[in-house]
């Protein structure tokens, strides 16, 4: 059976080689996936290897929050900068250098901020001592004036030693000169770093005389435990020493989790792209069988049992899978590889490895093969049970089975879709009412996909009966596509799970803007919006001198930090009290924003409160880096404007997180009664310009760029479903170009009684494009209908007014003509050519 299997493969090469394609595409995925991740993941502990090399480490024993370093994990609160000295005066301490960092904005030789994608940029206190440091060129800063740049930040900002430039450091404007170039252990994956000289890092950055850590390095034979109990007297009840091993795993642990769900979410598209894939490997079996019916038929006439008829073929799909996996393994790293060099591009260096390493390997092509035999598997069950008998006959045919039974499947399972979606959205607030909608929309498909054949004959008949004036064309189209409504609809159902996702994320888009549209215009007043980059704040200079403008009556700012609130690690925002009613309007649930603020208590979303079972009155604990306070919740607010659950005092949050902690990404401008918008406006870009970053927008323009974010993400969901729509394409070459060689005799009869190359081309072409059409529109209504649930189940997230984008999804449904036509180029080229002579006397 292996030689007949092998035999089989050379005999039809075309179908082995779409079918390895359509393997190969989704394996790609999942290679790629996992190489991504170890590259991402060796890039990171080679940054955290090189860059945290203290023996031991003294920070705070209490957690703060979340923390803001990026690489995850959480913070905590502060340690006294004076213990420095103290600690060095333990024995067996070589040197102590205190953690000093900030948020800095780097002007470049262009006048614009030096930023690469959207890695942070940072400010570092230099210290000589710091074996992580090497001063390459130049000398290290010594004044406040005078800054030195790591290598990487030196060549994006197309600066020189000598150069002079301006940077914004805490919120200030400085004129500073590049004295230095300074080398880190390893690149920072695009992160903009600035030196500069330890006495002004200690006034910008620990202005309270306090850091986030300490870093100790031991004497020559001093274990690292040995220094952490030699330290752990003398640093005092609020902080805590770890070992630097301790501090590096933790740290490490953080950035797995991170990327472990970059992992995740990239093989949820990964296996969509195989169960696609499994639907052309199925539908290809399933044809091969029906065009080999005679010659299995003989294999069991001449001895052969079901059970090696049924190994021929199963050992065929093995083979698509090995070479399938094969080359998606090599494919995937090629991607990877080719990721890497746009990201450099781009300014974000990945100094990981690329792997090819077992564990990878061994998964995809496990996978590749698993699903190549599992979608051949019922084919060749079929090709097994062929009777002897079908030899000795003059016309072989294979009768169809009924659709009865997969129709009473599908109705079931859209039965319990459709209960399990009703239910989630009767009870949008239960704590899971996500998970039914999830898998009632999972059932939905499946349903869908059970009766599409059903739906294919009837709906068919309808789209095709446009194409019913071109005749004979359009009825032999039709005609063609109705006959056998199963192959339609296991060819059209790979399109339609693509259309199905892609059609939900066109509506999840577009109620997403609709949404924040709506939002802003009901609870923003301002007349003005400041707005920083995600990896900037509005600096604190810039803020006062915006609140100087004679025609700017209030400029509120809404800062954001991670506290712990009631041991729970949780974002909050804080505003000015003054700011409610003046910048912003919130739907009071209980108690009143405003005076709760006023009066130093905190308010928190309705959901949060539910969640968390919060109450008008309680009192809760907020944990920060500078301390711990306790506020009585004075209000309870429906406000997806803040996107937070809880709101503070602004005073209050000051106390708890320093001001070079917090987040100030979006100020609220109001203007004086009477005053021109258009002066005002020029008047604020004026004043800002000087800070780089920062970005001056009407009301209309802050809806915009909030939408353009949700686009952004739009256009990756985009990129990655379009894997499964390409998939979808060779399924209907791989199924046209099948149907062609299975109806080679039909072909040759049409021709003889006067059906030219061009009309044969033509029907061809029209088969493809019903079959993609009707694809697209089941899968677009699928999609539209699940995700119009949206609003109903995740209102309290901010999904909140409904948005059906129809001209997105007439653009898809003139897209499906357009890839039907493509798909039939090849076949109907090859239907064209067939010699009538020898198609007539094909058996």
């Amino acid at each position: 059976m292996g030689r007949v299997a092998l035999r089989g493969i050379r005999a039809h090469l075309v179908r082995f080689f779409l079918s390895v394609l359509a393997v190969a595409l989704g394996v790609a995925f999942v290679a790629g996936t996992f190489a991504l991740r170890t590259m991402l993941g060796s890039t990171f502990t080679d940054i955290v290897a090189t860059t945290t090399l203290g023996d031991a480490y003294v920070r705070g024993a209490h957690e703060a929050g979340a923390s803001t370093s990026g690489f995850g994990g959480v913070s905590r609160n502060l340690v006294p900068l004076d213990l420095v000295p103290t600690i060095e005066a333990v024995d067996g301490v070589e040197r102590a250098l205190p953690d000093l960092q900030g948020p800095a904005v780097l002007v470049g030789a262009d006048g614009t901020a030096v930023q690469s994608t959207q890695a942070p940029s940072f400010a570092f206190g230099y210290d000589a001592r710091d074996p992580a440091l090497h001063l390459v060129a130049g000398r290290a800063p010594a004044a406040a004036d005078e800054v030195a740049l790591e290598t990487a930040t030196l060549a994006s900002s197309g600066l020189a030693l000598g150069d002079t430039t301006r940077v914004v450091l805490a919120g200030e404007i400085r004129e500073v000169r590049v004295v230095g170039e300074v080398r880190l252990g390893s690149a920072l994956a695009g992160a903009t770093v600035v030196f500069v000289d330890t006495a002004t890092a200690e006034a910008l950055f620990a202005p309270d005389g306090e850091v986030a850590s300490i870093g100790v390095y031991a004497a020559d034979g001093v274990s690292q435990s040995d220094l952490v109990a030699r330290l752990a007297p003398v640093v005092g009840a609020d902080a805590q020493v770890v070992t630097g091993e301790q501090l590096r795993d933790e740290t490490t642990a953080a950035i797995e989790q991170v990327l472990g769900f970059i992992t995740t979410f990239l093989l949820v598209f990964a296996g969509i792209s195989l169960f696609v894939g499994a639907f052309i490997i199925a539908n290809t079996f399933s044809m091969w069988v029906r065009q080999r019916t005679r010659e299995l038929a003989l294999l069991r006439a001449v001895g052969a049992s079901p059970l090696q008829v049924f190994t021929s073929i199963v050992l065929q799909a093995v083979v698509v899978g090995l070479v399938g996996a094969g080359v998606g393994v090599v494919a995937g790293l090629g991607l990877v590889v080719v990721l890497r060099r746009v990201l450099a591009g781009l300014g974000m260096q990945l100094t990981g490895r690329i792997p090819l390493d077992g564990f990878t390997v061994l998964v995809s092509v496990l996978i590749g093969t698993l699903v190549s035999v599992a979608a051949a598997a019922v084919p060749a069950r079929r090709a097994a049970l062929v009777p002897p008998v079908e030899a000795l006959r003059d016309e072989v045919t294979v009768p169809e089975r009924s659709l009865r039974r997969r129709a009473v499947v599908g109705i079931v399972l859209l039965v319990l879709g459709i209960g399990a979606v009703a239910w989630a959205m009767a009870a949008p607030g239960a704590d899971a009412a996500g998970a039914r909608l999830g898998y009632g929309a999972g059932a939905v498909v499946l349903g869908v996909l059970a009766v599409s054949p059903v739906l294919a004959r009837a709906v068919l008949r309808v789209l095709g009966a446009v194409l019913l004036p071109l005749r004979p064309v359009g009825r032999l189209a039709r005609g063609n596509v109705t006959r056998n409504p199963r192959r339609t609809a296991n060819t059209a159902g790979a399109l339609m799970i693509g259309m199905a996702l892609v059609g939900a994320s066109a509506v999840i888009a577009s109620t997403a803007q609709a949404s924040t549209s709506a939002i802003v215009s009901k609870e923003a007043t301002a007349d003005f919006v400041l707005r920083a980059p995600p990896s900037s704040s509005v600096p604190a200079q810039a803020l006062d001198d915006v609140r100087a403008l004679p025609d700017v009556r209030a400029a509120d700012s809404f800062a954001s930090a991670a506290l712990r609130v009631d041991g729970s690690s949780t974002a909050v925002s804080g505003i000015d009290p003054a700011a409610v009613g003046r910048s912003i309007v919130v739907e009071d649930v209980a108690g009143s924003l405003a005076s709760a603020l006023a009066a130093g208590e905190i308010a928190v979303q309705r959901t949060a409160a539910d969640d968390r079972g919060w109450a008008l009155g309680d009192r809760v604990t907020l944990t920060g880096e500078s301390g711990t306070r306790t506020a009585r919740v004075g209000a309870i607010i429906d406000s997806p404007a803040f996107g937070v659950p809880v709101v503070v005092p602004a005073d209050l949050l000051s106390d708890l997180v320093p001001a070079a902690q917090q987040v100030v990404s979006t100020v609220f401008v109001t203007v004086v009664a009477g005053a021109a918008l258009d002066d005002v406006r020029a008047e604020l870009t004026a004043t800002v310009r000087p800070y780089v970053v920062v970005t001056v927008m009407d009301p209309e323009e802050f809806v915009s760029e909030l939408a353009d974010q949700v686009d952004q993400v739009l256009v990756i969901l985009y990129a990655l479903l379009g894997l499964s729509v390409v998939i979808a394409v060779l399924g209907i070459v791989n199924t046209l170009a099948l149907s062609v060689i299975e109806r080679t005799r039909e072909i040759g009869l049409l021709r003889a009684v006067g059906l030219g190359r061009l009309q044969l081309a033509s029907v061809i072409t029209a088969e493809s494009v019903l079959t993609a059409v009707f694809g697209t529109v089941v899968g677009l209504a699928v999609g539209v209908a699940l995700a119009s649930t949206l609003p109903t189940v995740f209102g309290d997230v901010g999904l909140r007014e409904l948005a059906v984008p129809w001209s997105s999804l007439l653009a898809m449904l003139a897209l499906a003509v357009v890839v039907g036509v493509l798909a039939a180029v090849g076949p109907g080229v090859r239907a064209a050519r067939l010699a009538v002579l020898q198609a007539v006397s094909t058996d």
